[in-house]
């Protein structure tokens, strides 16, 4: 039997919610696991948020973690005698939490990204190898049936060996509008999209497949977002944050949400961190569009967009082979309607009236798989559980069940997965610095 674990928890914004409510039961159905794992400890620069997820844990019957400054990650781990510590930082504080959390002697779970430059990288490398300590990066994607099924039907040779890969991500005007609002908007912070929200896919591909990224090319630019994409288009005045602004479709009105309200707008004072932020300020450093083309070792190539501005939210998959083809597409919002006083409503899935069913391009999942010479036919999806394409329940169980044998999917991502995966993303945004294509390993990212 697995023995329950001593955890800490750096980071108590919105992601947080899962593994605390998993280790403390504040959260109904599979996503439990209060019999493998028990918060201790946690850290974080405002405390706001540690008091409303505490109110939260006590009100669960729990007795709240107990609480320690960033600064002191060190003597929390120590102190609290922990095995494994929990990152839901802004990615640009990842590596620096993570080394350090090594070095005081506590295992790491991270949230994707694994970090957002190259330095970074190698830093966490030197502190796993001086340490043995194990990082995993929450690739949840993987977890997802349906990328769990097409995975298989690759595995199976279904298709034959790969030899391209194409891969379309949209973003709706909700949740891509939404990383313009928030600190991923500076790039120092995120890494661009490229690394924050693209990592997902380049870990599925390199999954998928089994293969490793050799070389990037890429484009992109804010062509959407931003005051210069504004007056472009004659938008006029705009508000400094959403929060009080009413009949604007960009405009997030936090006081309208109770939990971002809470989390948010109830702990500004604390830190001067605004969830709000107009999408079309200056000052917006990442891109709204992006493209690359992606070479891999085994000789696959990969061509990569992501829009962050499209009416409907979902992604398109195809995947050739030598025998055949795989194509998957997932509609996760076909359409998106505003409340009828013209708020947005970053969480439409919270709110069924909101987001009904397109009659053109209704919400759904769909795997088709056609073999040269031979009809298509459609594989059936498994029923998922949780959020993330139904995928976050699972990864839970492995994640805190610390599974490492994960036959024959191998869904669990270590160290080496998560450098793949952000090797693409700090590859293409030096592509887009240079013009010129980039080779992984002259970044010294080889994974």
């Amino acid at each position: 039997m697995t023995q329950r674990e001593r955890y800490g928890l750096i980071g108590t914004g919105s992601r947080a919610g899962m593994y605390i409510g998993a280790m403390t039961g504040t959260v109904t159905g599979a996503e439990q696991v209060p019999e493998l794992a028990e918060l201790v400890a946690w850290s974080d620069a405002n405390p706001g948020r540690l008091d409303v997820y505490e109110r939260e844990v006590v009100a669960a019957g729990h007795s709240a973690p107990a609480r320690y400054a960033p600064d002191a990650l060190e003597r929390m781990i120590a102190d609290e005698r922990l095995d494994r510590v929990i990152i839901t930082t802004p990615d640009v504080t990842h590596a620096d939490f993570i080394v350090r959390s090594l070095r005081a002697g506590a295992d790491v779970v991270v949230e994707k990204p694994l970090t957002i430059d190259a330095e970074s990288v190698r830093r966490i490398g030197a502190a796993i190898a001086e340490t043995g300590r194990e990082v995993i990066t929450t690739f949840n994607y993987r977890y997802s049936p349906r990328n769990s099924t097409l995975r298989q039907v690759i595995a199976d040779g279904r298709i034959g060996r790969v030899t391209s890969v194409h891969f379309e991500w949209a973003l709706d005007t909700v949740h891509g509008a939404d990383y313009f609002r928030r600190w991923h908007r500076d790039k120092a912070n995120s890494g661009g999209l490229f690394i924050h929200k693209a990592s997902h896919h380049f870990d599925l591909v390199n999954w998928w497949i089994q293969a490793a990224p050799v070389r990037v090319f890429a484009s992109g630019g804010l062509r959407f977002y931003g005051a210069e994409n504004a007056a472009a288009r004659g938008l006029g005045a705009r508000p400094e944050r959403g929060t009080g602004t009413t009949g604007d479709p960009f405009a997030l009105d936090l006081a309208a949400d109770a939990r971002l309200k809470e989390l948010y707008l109830d702990t500004e004072h604390h830190d001067g961190y605004l969830r709000d932020r107009d999408v079309f300020d200056p000052g917006i450093t990442i891109e709204d569009n992006l493209a690359a083309l992606v070479d891999y070792d085994t000789g696959a190539t990969m061509s990569y967009s992501l829009n962050a501005h499209a009416p409907w939210e979902g992604y398109r998959v195809t995947v050739n082979g030598t025998e055949g083809r795989a194509e998957l597409e997932v509609v996760e919002r076909g359409a998106v309607r505003l409340a009828d006083d013209g708020r947005v409503v970053v969480d439409p899935s919270m709110h069924p009236d909101l987001s009904p069913v397109d009659e053109v391009r209704p919400d759904g999942e769909r795997l088709v798989v056609q073999r040269h010479w031979e009809g298509a036919e459609v594989v059936p999806i498994p029923e998922g559980i949780g959020s993330h394409g139904g995928g976050d329940a699972y990864l839970l169980r492995q994640l805190f069940g610390r599974v490492t044998d994960d036959a024959p999917l191998g869904r669990v991502a270590g160290y080496a997965d998560g450098v793949r995966a952000v090797s693409v993303g700090i590859a293409g945004n030096r592509s887009l610095e240079t013009g010129e294509p980039v080779r992984i390993a002259d970044l010294g990212l080889a994974g």
